[in-house]
């Protein structure tokens, strides 16, 4: 349970919707900033103003995943109002308020810094990126059948990355019949791709794997999809970057070479907002009651 926590959620989009019907069933008391367009009602959460509320009790304050923009903007789609978070908001919250987010940004990182508050990003947990690689293959599977016309059955893929979203990708587009090959880096994924029974190679020799695949699905979040590797592809290939925000791939080389990229991060929120929600509350339900048990357990000593 969650009683006797104040907690601002700020911002977001509809998984944060979870979040706040979660938190209300634990007995937390919920502040929402960025709301009030918001027309489901929650039990225990008070629509407020940025500038009307008192962060001098507040233990937590929840972020949407993409954090702020570098400005601190936060971004929302309940409000027209805009919502920033400073390091003065900061400065107002007692010294154990923990900030959570899903990624964070120079300008995020910088705010927490000065202010002396703890950040937690949420996405650089195991847990959260293994179920959220779900709802991002769907969503995956989704757009390579929209953007191609032939069926992944049989269709020759290329993943790049063996992470906690490539593997799964990699996995289910097998099941689903593609002969999937995948390219890292390191010996270790080369051996578990093996075991998988895929084909494997090392991410060095990408432009000479490219020359006969019809999807292109990246993970990686570097610029390996480069024009050198482009030129290589073939001009039905489809590419799918999943990577973070720039992606790891030159769309404007493959925009010229006539070959469709699509940038595709935060899937989940995309394709299935509600358990992509469910995901998050349940690691942040999970985090707030041991930060709870601790700040009992010092202020018991």
């Amino acid at each position: 349970m969650l009683t006797d926590m104040q907690i601002v959620i700020m911002g977001g989009d509809a998984r944060q919707l979870e979040i706040i019907r979660k938190f209300t069933e634990l007995d937390a008391k919920l502040y929402l900033a960025g709301f009030e367009q918001l027309e489901q009602p929650f039990s225990g959460a008070v629509k407020e103003k940025l500038h009307d509320l008192n962060f001098s009790h507040i233990d937590a304050i929840i972020l949407p995943v993409p954090g702020t923009s570098l400005e601190g903007e936060v971004e929302t789609i309940f409000s027209s109002e805009k919502i920033i978070l400073t390091e003065k908001i900061l400065q107002q919250t007692p010294s154990h308020c923990t900030v959570y987010s899903g990624i964070s940004n120079k300008y995020l990182d910088n705010i927490i810094k000065k202010s002396n508050r703890k950040l937690v990003n949420l996405f650089e947990r195991d847990d959260v990126a293994i179920y959220n690689s779900i709802p991002t293959v769907e969503g995956t599977i989704m757009m390579a059948i929209q953007n191609t016309d032939i069926t992944i059955h049989q269709s020759s893929i290329a993943v790049l990355g063996l992470g906690r979203v490539g593997m799964t990708v990699a996995r289910i587009f097998s099941l689903l019949g593609a002969k999937v090959k995948v390219g890292a880096r390191k010996s270790e994924h080369i051996a578990r791709i093996t075991e998988m029974g895929l084909q494997p190679f090392y991410l060095n020799d990408l432009r000479n794997e490219v020359k006969d695949i019809d999807i292109c699905i990246n993970t990686v979040p570097y610029p390996i999809v480069d024009a050198a590797v482009i030129a290589q592809m073939p001009s039905h290939t489809l590419i799918i970057d999943l990577a973070s925000k720039p992606g790891g791939t030159d769309f404007r080389y493959a925009e010229k070479r006539g070959i469709k990229a699509l940038l595709a991060p935060g899937l989940p929120g995309i394709v299935a907002p509600k358990t992509a929600g469910q995901i998050l509350a349940n690691v942040l339900s999970q985090l707030l009651e041991e930060e709870l048990e601790n700040r009992k357990g010092k202020e018991k000593r």
